[in-house]
């Protein structure tokens, strides 16, 4: 129950606490036990011995146990070494004590949907959301190329990769992260990049022409216009697209390009017209997926292309897609061109002439 502000007094095992601690009207205690019948009401027996009272409770599976962390009400002038010392005598470790904010002691499940909803209307506030969704001391921005993922300080520190070049980096001293607040955080931040991304809806390309051009996904009703847009190509876009010597598009091959197998198709789309159709098709393991592209021959060279395929590697991310693929024709670089220019990082596959693939960024934890 991650629901608590923390403030700046903490005290640690082994710190002086020679006198009754600074009046707290809650503390958030940190318990680390054996996950074994009896032990928490042990605890809690302990606890009602000092006149504690205990507000809620929350449990945090760890590696050979469990993190129980209990906010409480601690009897007036109650030392807080001698809170630890009694827990220390039933052979479980506190691991920290910081006092807790009751105005925030709210039911866990609403805590997340305020914090979800506070980070859908304000994005540029998401650093302040994570740092109370993990009662964390910081919580840091920065480029990706700095955040040094590999430097966890014992578990105080947990960096979270966004996808757009950039990273969060959380700190907190008064205890180390656990593997469920990381899962959190983690999970707010992939529903901040559905958001970002709006992977189920269209949107619109800001050209400078003004020209309204809009990139959906492709439906059964689409099949008259992605017709008459291969009616419009020439005979060498066509055949950079489909590798034969095509003119027309049979009509029982309309319906599989528009809603291919275990994939989607993606319009480019301006007016009435389509002017472009991308396809992504993930293999069965779902770990990789193949990309085509076919741009009206007077609409190239104006960024549709790389619309296309910048998009289709966003609904790619949130699929699970890890790489994506494409067949080229030898000597034909303008996919691996474009895949370049909108950042993708293209790899000719080695032995297949022209092959491509591209690994797309991997943002778990």
């Amino acid at each position: 129950m991650e629901t608590y502000r923390v403030r700046p007094t903490q005290v640690h095992p082994g710190d002086d606490d020679t006198a009754a601690a600074s009046p707290a009207s809650a503390w958030r205690v940190r318990v680390r036990m054996d996950d074994r019948t009896g032990t928490l009401a042990r605890i809690a027996i302990r606890l009602a011995d000092l006149e504690c009272n205990i507000l809620g409770l929350s449990v945090l599976p760890v590696p050979g146990g469990v993190l129980d962390e209990i906010v409480l009400r601690p009897a007036t002038g109650l030392p807080r070494q001698l809170l630890i010392d009694a827990i220390r005598e039933e052979g479980c470790e506190c691991s920290a004590i910081v006092d807790a904010d009751l105005t925030e002691l709210v039911d866990p499940a609403a805590a997340t949907l305020t914090a979800a909803k506070l980070a859908v209307e304000e994005p540029n506030g998401l650093a302040e959301v994570l740092r109370g969704v993990l009662a964390a001391d910081l919580v840091t921005k920065v480029p990706s190329i700095e955040a040094n993922p590999a430097r966890t300080e014992g578990g105080h520190r947990a960096v979270f990769p966004v996808g757009d070049g950039t990273a969060f980096v959380a700190r907190r001293r008064w205890s180390p992260f656990v593997e469920l607040e990381l899962s959190r955080a983690l999970a707010l931040i992939r529903l901040m990049t559905a958001v970002r991304d709006n992977v189920t809806g269209p949107i619109v390309l800001d050209r400078p022409d003004g020209a309204a051009v809009v990139l959906r996904k492709g439906v059964p009703g689409d099949a008259e216009a992605v017709s008459a847009l291969h009616q419009r190509c020439s005979m060498t876009t066509l055949f950079h697209r489909y590798h034969t010597g095509l003119r027309t598009v049979p009509r029982r091959w309309l319906h599989r390009l528009l809603m291919p197998p275990r994939g989607v198709s993606l319009l480019a789309v301006c007016g009435r017209e389509v002017i472009g159709l991308g396809q992504l098709i993930p293999a069965a393991d779902g770990g990789a997926a193949e990309v085509s592209l076919l741009v009206e021959d007077s609409w190239q060279r104006q960024g549709i292309g790389a619309a296309l395929l910048a998009r289709l590697a966003v609904l790619a991310t949130a699929k699970g897609v890890r790489e994506l693929t494409a067949v080229c024709l030898p000597g034909d670089d303008s996919l691996f061109r474009t895949a370049a220019r909108v950042g993708l990082r293209p790899e000719r596959v080695p032995g297949d002439s022209g092959n491509l693939r591209f690994r797309l960024a991997d943002t778990r934890v």
